[in-house]
Formats: C-alpha cells, sequence, structure tokens
C-alpha cells in the first residue's frame, strides 16, 4: 500500500480521535461543551475514589465525563487483589492513549507479584517493568518459562553496589541454587558497595562467603583502612584465584579520589601484572585521566596526553580541550579538536575553539572554515563564531503554521478534552501527565498539532514540553513563546534590564513553568529561593512573599528582575557574570574572575561548575532567538554580547567596588 501523505495521515489521526470521542464511555462530545456541573461532581467523585469513599459517588452523574476513567482506575485498583488479569488487560486497552493505563499495568504488576500470581503478572505486561521491585517479580515470574532472560535480569540486579528490594530475594535465591549467581558474584558486588559507601550492605555480603574466602577478605581488609595498599594485593585472591581484580578496581576507585597523584604511582606499578577485564581497565584508566585534569595533577599530565587517544572517550578529550583553552595553549587545542571523533568535531563548540586556536596560530583560512560551520548553529559558540565572521545569526527555523482545520481537530481529541477537564477540576499535575504522554507516543505530526494547541491555550510549559518529547528542535515559536510578556517588558523597565534576558533566564530556570520547584526548593517562572526572595522584597520595602506568592508570576518576575539588576551592578552591567552569579552565586563568581582568562569566550569556557557553564551559554543564546523572535526571526541587529561583553577583561576589575 503506498504511503499516505503526511498532511493526510494527520488529518486520519485527528478525524479517528474525533470519532472515538462520541464511541467511547470515557469521552465527552465537544458539542455539549463545558458543564460545570458535570466537573463538580467529577471533581468530588475523584476526591471520593482517592479515599475509597466509594459510597459518596454519583456513579449516574460522572458516567459520561470524560474523566471517568480516573474513578475507574482508583475502583479496579482498590481491588487488584482479586480483579483477574484480563480486567486489568482490557482497562489498559481502553485507556491505551492516557497514562492511566502504565499506572494500572504497574500497580497490577507489584500486587499480582506480592501475590504470587505470576502467570496473571505476564499476561498484562509488556517487557521488562521499569521499577527494580517490579523487575524482581517480572524476573521471578520468568524462572520457569524462560529461565535465561530470568537469569539475566537477575544478574543485571544483583551487580549494584546498594541494596535490592526484599522482592529480589526469591529471584537471588533461586539464581544462587541454579549456580547462576556464586560466590565470586557475591564478591563482586561487595566490592561494588564498598566503592557506593554501602557499609552494611559489605557486612551482609561478606557473611555469606566461606572460610575459602578468608585470604581475600583478609586482604580487603587491609586496603579498606589504607587505599594505598592496593599495589599490595596478591593476584590470586578467591578460590579460583579471579577475585583480585574486583578489589583492586575498587581500591583504586578509592585512591583515585583520595590521591590522584599517587593513585597513578600506584596503577603504573600494577598494571602490566594484574589480570583485570578491559572494562575495569577502562574505567580505572577514565577515573585517573579525569581527576587528573579536572585537579589540574601537572605530574599526570604526560600520562594523560599518553593515554587519551587509546581511551577514545569524547568526555576526556573535550576536558583536555578546555584544558588547553583555558591555558591559552593553541597548538594543544588544535591537536585534540582533530582527536574527536568526526560527529563530535562537528558541533560548533569545538569547531568554533578549532576556528579561534588556528586564528591564533596565524592560519586564517582554517580559522575561517572552522567559523563559518560553527556560525550554522543555533548556540552560544555558533552566535560567538557569526560575531567573529560579523554575520548575522542563522535560526535555522522550521515553519510552525498550523491550519484552522488542523486546530479545530485537534481540540476534538481526547487527550486534550480529558487535559482541559483536569485542569477545570485543578488538576494540573494530571493535566501535564495526560499531555506529556500523549507527547511522547505520538508521531511528529501529531505532536506539532499538540504543541501548537498549547500555545493557543497559553499552557507555555507544556507546550515546551511537547517539542523536547517530539524532538522537534527547530519550532522556534513553540519551544519559545513569548510567555508572559508584558510582564518581563513591564519588570524589565522598572529595574532598567534587559526583557530578553530575563525572558531567557525565566526559560532555562523553569521552561515558562509557574509551578515549578526544584528539589531544593528554588520556585516559580525564575526559580527564586525563598530566603533570596525575601532578602529582595525587604530592598524593596514590601512585604516577605509567601510561598504561594513566588508561584505567582507578577510577583515572581518582579522579585526576580530586581535580584539581576543587583547582579548586573555587581558586575557592571556585564551579563555574563550576572548570568553565571543568578545561577551560582556572586562569591564563586568573584573567585572564577581572581584566576580565569581574561578573553570572554575562554572565561566562559574556564567556569568549574558544567552546570553554571551550560546555563550560561544557553541564557545568553536564548536572549538571542527571543529578541529575533519579537522581530519575526529576522537577526539582523541582534547581538548577543555589547561590545564591552566581547572585548572587555574578566578579571576582579569587572566587580564594582561600593
Amino acid at each position: 500500500m503506498p504511503a499516505i501523505p503526511t498532511r493526510r495521515r494527520w488529518l486520519s489521526w485527528c478525524l479517528a480521535g474525533a470519532m472515538s470521542l462520541g464511541a467511547t464511555a470515557q469521552a465527552a462530545v465537544p458539542s455539549q461543551g463545558v458543564n460545570p456541573r458535570a466537573d463538580q461532581a467529577m471533581k468530588q467523585a475523584l476526591d471520593a475514589a482517592r479515599d475509597r469513599r466509594w459510597s459518596d459517588i454519583d456513579q449516574a452523574a460522572i458516567q459520561d465525563h470524560v474523566l471517568a476513567g480516573y474513578v475507574e482506575y482508583h475502583r479496579l485498583r482498590a481491588r487488584l487483589s482479586n480483579a483477574s488479569a484480563a480486567e486489568v488487560k482490557d482497562f489498559i486497552r481502553r485507556y491505551g492513549d492516557s497514562p492511566l493505563a502504565d499506572w494500572m499495568r504497574g500497580s497490577a504488576q507489584t500486587r499480582f507479584g506480592e501475590q504470587g500470581r505470576f502467570d496473571d503478572l505476564l499476561a498484562i505486561s509488556d517487557g521488562e517493568p521499569s521499577s527494580a521491585i517490579r523487575q524482581c517479580y517480572y524476573y521471578t515470574a520468568l524462572l520457569d518459562r524462560e529461565p535465561a532472560r530470568a537469569a539475566e535480569g537477575g544478574e543485571a540486579l544483583w551487580h549494584v553496589g546498594a541494596s535490592q528490594p526484599e522482592a529480589c530475594d526469591p529471584l537471588f535465591s533461586a539464581l544462587e541454587k541454579r549456580g547462576v549467581l556464586t560466590d565470586e558474584d557475591t564478591w563482586e558486588r561487595m566490592m561494588l558497595a564498598w566503592e557506593n559507601g554501602q557499609s552494611g550492605l559489605v557486612t551482609y555480603l561478606q557473611r555469606g562467603l566461606d572460610d575459602s574466602w578468608q585470604r581475600a577478605i583478609d586482604s580487603f581488609d587491609d586496603v579498606r583502612g589504607n587505599y594505598a595498599a592496593v599495589t599490595r594485593i596478591p593476584l590470586d585472591l578467591g578460590p579460583g584465584g579471579q577475585a583480585s581484580g574486583a578489589l583492586i578496581a575498587a581500591a583504586m576507585h578509592g585512591l583515585t579520589r583520595a590521591d590522584t597523584e599517587a593513585s597513578l604511582e600506584a596503577w603504573r606499578k600494577i598494571s602490566p601484572h594484574v589480570s583485570i577485564g578491559e572494562d575495569r581497565r577502562h574505567e580505572i584508566e577514565h577515573d585517573l585521566a579525569f581527576y587528573s585534569m579536572v585537579r589540574d595533577v601537572g605530574n599526570n599530565q604526560g600520562w594523560v596526553d599518553t593515554t587519551l587517544p587509546r581511551l577514545a572517550d569524547a568526555d576526556l578529550i573535550e576536558l583536555r580541550i578546555r584544558s588547553a583553552v583555558t591555558e591559552g595553549n593553541w597548538a594543544n587545542v588544535v591537536r585534540w579538536s582533530e582527536a574527536l571523533a568526526p560527529d563530535v568535531r562537528a558541533e560548533a563548540h569545538w569547531q568554533y575553539w578549532l576556528g579561534r586556536a588556528s586564528e591564533a596560530l596565524g592560519d586564517d583560512a582554517k580559522a575561517r572554515q572552522a567559523y563559518q560551520l560553527a556560525a550554522q548553529n543555533r548556540s552560544f559558540f555558533g552566535f560567538a563564531a557569526a560575531d567573529r565572521l560579523g554575520q548575522p545569526y542563522q535560526l535555522q527555523m522550521a515553519d510552525t503554521q498550523v491550519s484552522t482545520l488542523q486546530q479545530e481537530l485537534t481540540g476534538m481529541l481526547p487527550v486534550v478534552q480529558r487535559t482541559e477537564a483536569l485542569m477545570r477540576i485543578g488538576e494540573d499535575g494530571l493535566a501535564r501527565s495526560e499531555w506529556f504522554t500523549a507527547a511522547a507516543r505520538d508521531t511528529p505530526e501529531q505532536a506539532e498539532a499538540l504543541a501548537d494547541y498549547a500555545i493557543r491555550q497559553g499552557w507555555f510549559g507544556m507546550a515546551i514540553q511537547t517539542t523536547i518529547a517530539a524532538k522537534q528542535w527547530d519550532a522556534l515559536p513553540w519551544r519559545f513563546p513569548a510567555a508572559y510578556r508584558d510582564s518581563f517588558l513591564k519588570w524589565g523597565e522598572v529595574n532598567q534590564v534587559d526583557p530578553y534576558l530575563l525572558m531567557g533566564i525565566a526559560r532555562r530556570e523553569s521552561a515558562f513553568n509557574p509551578h515549578a520547584m526544584s528539589p531544593v526548593g528554588a520556585r516559580g517562572l525564575m526559580q527564586l529561593m525563598p530566603g533570596t526572595a525575601d532578602h529582595v522584597a525587604r530592598g524593596l520595602g514590601i512585604s516577605a512573599p509567601s510561598t504561594a506568592d513566588l508561584f505567582e508570576p507578577q510577583v515572581n518576575i518582579r522579585l526576580g528582575s530586581t535580584y539581576i539588576q543587583s547582579m548586573l551592578a555587581r558586575y557592571r552591567g556585564n551579563r555574563i557574570a550576572a548570568t553565571a552569579a543568578y545561577n551560582a552565586g556572586p562569591q564563586r563568581v568573584d573567585r572564577w574572575l581572581s584566576t580565569a582568562p581574561r578573553e570572554f569566550d575562554r572565561f566562559v569556557e574556564s567556569i568549574p561548575f558544567r552546570e553554571t557553564r551550560d546555563y550560561v551559554q544557553a541564557v545568553l543564546a536564548y536572549r538571542v532567538i527571543f529578541e529575533s523572535l519579537a522581530k519575526r526571526g529576522d537577526t539582523q541587529g541582534v547581538a548577543m554580547l555589547s561590545q564591552a561583553e566581547r572585548q572587555g577583561n574578566y578579571d576582579p576589575t569587572l566587580i564594582a567596588r561600593n
């Protein structure tokens, strides 16, 4: 059958989704409009279902509601102990386009595993589960059905340096009886636990080894208190004489972190003699090279430069280039840039530095060629390369036009109907789960339709996450929407801060999700810590904001713009330093300025924290994109950096003294 053209395929998907609205119990007919009373009944029913107050649910009032499946989910989940696999499979089939299906499958896997209902567990499974406890049940279920797969899965679960759920115990016991897991496996896991600092697990595993392992245990005790004793470890430990490799690898792991220079000396002494797998040898030498460069261990540098080509790890070579850039050793920048794999070397980041190095070494033709390749990219170093060439930036922007018919059909899709209904009843978290499940599963054409719909609804964070799930990297109007633009313009003007810089910060910090909260407690669009917000509020002479206040866009943008303005004042208007300080704190930036290279690009490359290094590059590139989009995609006249930022010295003179 000939392939369906993209547009027809998209329309077929929309029409099928729209038709299903009237054909399934969990879908509502759009023409009926929003029914506040039905939504209220649904909200009450969902709250009651969560608490298992079944008698409080008015089933007739929610029967035809688009979210009826959520109540059904809680009902079935509550009686999984007695539910059949057929019932669970039927639920998964009917709600296959919703996260409800995966949630139900996961819950059933856990319950059936607890009950030992392994036939039912396999019947409702769709490959290996995602969580460890469900994997344990899953591979236990396969022990007598597919013993090879069970052994492979069980070994993977065993060889970790942390405790596993009790659900794994029957699996591990069975594999031990079958000879799949041996004392050698126990020893290797013991070493992994030691590397991971899990002393309790080390003790537990050691008790499982018999007297034939005493010599190995004695050697472990010696090196456990003194990593440097790695050079005295016998090479024939264990009953089979093969246990030394795991102990040496674990000891080298600790010694490299404790004393990198001494670690290399020890490795040079034992490396030619130790019998150790290539993976372990590679890991030891990767660690040694990494910590030698990060800690700038001068005596190790010759070994590092000799070893890097053999290891052929892009992350290590990139680190070596960064070191050469910081030192200003342009010959080494060229040498190590050319050691990168061709696909990595082609990235704008490394082409830019190849251009800078070639220019410094007098090879202008090679420099121009590298800059031209870099300038095709939409990134900090791509834009910096364009500045070197004196040409406008390349956005590489895709067309994001969606027809009126496509927009109307998208609004009729079940996932859209469910998302909107969940938002109406205050279930924003569930709404995002619905949306992101669809975005991750859909074709590019379908994801484009969802991203466009989200933008038109003002769901900016959801639109951005949709483009990420669908890898729509060039859909700039969806990836970088003019979210809360009026507020950014207002507070940018009040605080005399570039509004596009504010938008770049918010885009990087929260992806325009006003309810975002980080693991450490930063809140809102510009991810303010409560302490920082209180300090800024006091400076403004206003009341300290509550936790809820920080999730209000106007409050968050006002305080965030005031804080970044104080960082700009601290660094004489320099946005590179101020942006770095917004992420890492001004005290760190002050220290970096005291030792860093003076040029802007080398300063950015020398930032020791990868998070901050990436953050600065992203925010400044994002502000270019926002300004360009405000000009309908025209980059003519748009500049990532001012002349002072490009040509100024990045040293302590950048810090304004009061």
